[in-house]
């Protein structure tokens, strides 16, 4: 939209580059082209505002296929006005000279011709076209009957209007009937999960099928060394317990020995102290039977006297030493006889 200000009761108009401004003053053109700034009298001046730049126009509609199923169609449409003058003739683009507003709709009728040629052309093609053709293929198809259509419409040369580019972003059937479409794909790959699952699950009860023989074979192993080694301590322990028999013989023949040496010893000894306790006594008998019998009593009295306490001191009476002494005196001679 133009920007249009006031001063004293003139209008000054100053546009965009993207849009061409039409000024007729009193039927005559006073002002055309793009970008243009000027004053004019609003009393006097009609004023048409033409846009020259590319516009994009979004359009969505319902078709119907061969096979008698509903679709929406969703397309884009670029467009430009390449003669300014043309359209202005043919579409009111007149603004108003004091707000610099359009008075009608143009870019609406525009859009409504556009929107209804393409979905003439695209109704065309999908009519001949199954469902499942036009999900395929039917974009393309599409786009290339709605941009011939519209090169081929003879009033958008005639309003100065050139298409672009067409564009379909995608033809969508009903929600309905496209969960009933995507059925068989999923239940496919739902088939191809399952497969890839079970074809998992195979491999893992084959490795563990494996797993299991390799432990039971290690099993097998470690029993047969288990063997192997209790039958090696069967025979360590029974070479052992023969070696410690060999050995208490040997200990036992050594000390059965030891003990006949000791035995002779000692009978040899107890012989020979036997002979000499014997040898003592016949000659201890021998010198007794020799001396008188004084002698003996007088050996009799000193070990008599040997085996009695000992005696401090002793008190005899004058009676009692007077007669030991008469009796030693009488006994003295007779012993030096």
């Amino acid at each position: 939209m133009a920007d249009i200000t006031r001063r004293f009761g003139w209008r000054h108009l100053r546009s965009a580059p993207t849009a061409h401004i039409r000024h007729h003053k009193r039927g005559r053109l006073a002002h055309d082209g793009a970008g243009l700034s000027f004053w004019y009298r609003s009393l006097s001046a009609a004023l048409s505002e033409v846009p020259v730049n590319d516009r994009e126009l979004a359009m969505a509609f319902h078709a119907r296929t061969a096979d008698f199923q509903d679709v929406t169609v969703q397309a884009t449409v670029t467009y430009r006005i390449s003669d300014p003058a043309e359209a202005a003739a043919r579409l009111d683009f007149s603004v108003d000279p004091d707000t610099g507003a359009w008075r009608g709709a143009p870019l609406e009728q525009i859009a409504t011709l556009l929107t209804e040629t393409a979905q003439q052309h695209t109704l065309d093609v999908l009519a001949r076209t199954p469902l499942a053709a036009a999900l395929v293929d039917g974009v393309a198809s599409v786009r290339e009957r709605v941009a011939a259509g519209l090169a081929g419409e003879p009033r958008l040369p005639a309003t100065g209007i050139d298409v672009v580019a067409v564009r379909v972003v995608a033809i969508r059937p009903e929600a309905e009937v496209e969960r009933a479409l995507r059925t068989p794909a999923r239940e496919q790959i739902q088939q191809e999960a399952d497969r890839a699952t079970y074809e998992r699950r195979a491999v893992a009860v084959e490795r563990e099928r494996a797993i299991a023989e390799n432990e039971l074979a290690s099993q097998i192993e470690l029993a047969r060394r288990e063997e192997q080694l209790v039958e090696q301590r069967g025979t360590n322990t029974r070479r052992e317990a023969e070696e410690h028999a060999a050995a208490d013989a040997v200990r036992a023949e050594a000390e059965a020995a030891r003990t006949v040496r000791l035995a002779r010893a000692e009978a040899e000894a107890a012989r020979e102290v036997g002979a000499a306790r014997a040898e003592s006594q016949a000659a201890w008998l021998r010198v007794h039977g020799e001396v008188d019998s004084a002698t003996l009593h007088a050996l009799a009295a000193t070990r008599l006297a040997d085996s009695l306490p000992r005696i401090d001191s002793l008190t005899l009476s004058p009676d009692v030493l007077t007669g030991l002494l008469t009796r030693l005196g009488r006994t003295a001679p007779e012993t030096r006889a």
